[in-house]
């Protein structure tokens, strides 16, 4: 199987999380991120990453202070409408903490959220989880955002 942790991921999600495993599961998160773009805490901009035969990944710097860092990743698919985020992440790295929180994502893969939902352990663990398991598959194609990058000034269409 190529993504062993696919048959694995009913059964994470389904899981009794604790507030322990969600902050391990949120340093995780913000380790992979790290590695995927090691310049974070001092990038700006929007800067994209290409691998041949994927789909181009794009990371916006949204906001930087000195403790934390806001982003926006996603991939963008062409779609008779235009381009269509999927998935669609805003995130906080806490930087100091080493922690990872998700204020914002949209998919279509896995039904996470299905109108609204408060914010319950079991909800930030599912979300928590999905992000790990992008990170881990955007890692695992080969991407990364050189320390320092090009930016782009507009989306290429």
């Amino acid at each position: 199987m190529r993504f062993p942790w696919l048959s694995q991921l009913h059964t994470l999600l389904d899981s009794a999380p604790t507030v322990g495993r969600l902050l391990d599961l949120c340093e995780e998160n913000y380790w992979q991120l790290m590695a995927l773009a090691p310049g974070l805490a001092s990038a700006r901009g929007l800067m994209k990453s290409s691998r041949p035969g994927q789909m181009d990944l794009y990371l916006e710097v949204l906001e930087q202070t000195p403790y934390t860092t806001v982003i926006h990743l996603t991939y963008y698919f062409s779609h008779h409408e235009g381009q269509m985020p999927d998935p669609d992440a805003v995130l906080r790295l806490y930087h100091d903490a080493a922690q990872v929180e998700v204020i914002d994502l949209r998919q279509s893969a896995l039904p996470l959220i299905a109108g609204y939902q408060h914010p319950s352990l079991r909800n930030r663990w599912k979300v928590q989880l999905f992000l790990s398991k992008w990170l881990a598959y955007c890692r695992h194609q080969g991407h990364r955002f050189d320390p320092s990058p090009e930016l782009l000034t507009e989306m290429e269409g």
